[in-house]
Order: C-alpha cells, then sequence, then structure tokens
C-alpha cells in the first residue's frame, strides 16, 4: 500500500537518491535536481508541508515538493521537481504525490501553483498553459509547457511573471 507523508531530516539521504535515480533517464532534465532540493530546503521559499515523499514496502519511493514563488505581489508555489523511482513509474505514485500536494498547497491558502513540463502528463491534473491565467515563464519556454493550476478555483486576479527561489538559479 502506498503511503504520502511530509519529509523528515531521516528522509534527506534516501531522497537525494530517489531524485538522482529518478533523473537519470529524464528526457529533460540538467542532472541537479536532487542538488536542487538540498538548496531550496535551506531557502526562505522551503515549505515544510510541501515537501512529500511516497512509500511503499518501508522505502521511499517518490517525491515532490512545491516550493513559493512570486507572481505579482502573490506568494504561489512552483512545482518542482516531481520524481518516482524507474520501477515504479506508471503506477500512479506520482498522481498521488500531486494530489496530496494540491491537497495541502489549497488548506494552505496558495492559490496557484506552475510547473515546467510535459503537457500530456500535468494537463491531467488540471494544469493548462500559464498564459491564460496571465503568468508568465521568466524564460524562453513553449507555452504548453509552461503550465499553472488554480488550486482553489479562486478569483484572486493573478498575473505577472514568475519570480522563482534563487536556488533555482533563474
Amino acid at each position: 500500500m502506498l503511503k504520502i507523508r511530509q519529509e523528515n531530516t531521516n528522509d534527506y539521504e534516501e531522497i537525494y537518491n530517489v531524485i538522482k535515480t529518478a533523473f537519470e533517464t529524464a528526457q529533460h532534465s540538467d542532472g541537479n535536481e536532487h542538488e536542487l532540493v538540498v538548496k531550496l530546503r535551506k531557502s526562505n521559499n522551503f515549505i515544510p508541508e510541501l515537501s512529500l515523499v511516497a512509500i511503499k514496502d518501508n522505502k521511499i519511493i517518490g517525491y515532490i515538493l512545491f516550493t513559493k514563488i512570486k507572481i505579482g505581489e502573490y506568494d504561489e508555489l512552483a512545482l518542482a521537481p516531481l520524481g518516482v523511482l524507474p520501477e515504479y513509474q506508471k503506477q500512479h505514485v506520482g498522481s498521488e504525490l500531486i494530489k496530496q500536494g494540491h491537497k495541502i498547497a489549497s488548506e494552505l491558502g496558495y492559490h496557484y501553483s506552475v510547473v515546467l513540463g510535459d503537457e500530456k502528463y500535468y494537463s491531467k491534473f488540471g494544469y493548462i498553459p500559464a498564459s491564460k491565467y496571465g503568468i508568465e515563464a521568466p524564460f524562453d519556454v513553449p507555452d504548453e509547457n509552461f503550465m499553472a493550476i488554480n488550486l482553489n478555483h479562486s478569483n484572486v486576479p493573478i498575473k505577472g511573471v514568475v519570480k522563482y527561489a534563487k536556488e533555482f538559479g533563474i
């Protein structure tokens, strides 16, 4: 049975290895996602409640992190990274991490989450091109790959260029 919970300090090494392994064969990766997580944990943009692990048979098999970003005057979220060990991919582990992350994010009062990723995958969870909300990427990217979701169907008028945590190097 799959269990989703907030990470704790005892998980750090296992999470590091899960992310590193998950992204070794990723189509779009800079190969440093595991190092990014280490840096983000030390930043002011880190939200402990939104750093989640997926556990099966007492083993961490997946990880997701949402960190604070700025869009105009609002604090919102970026989903990055999401990683699942290759042998557990296509078994809804990532889906469960995303759903739980969205639920917690909404409960914490966030309105939007952005993600840079595969439009076919993330659209299953309600992500659409961010430009439809007036949200712009701070870098050149195809419109269909920079996506956002309105987490709680709010009418908050968000518009502007995303300002990522400095740890992203953007």
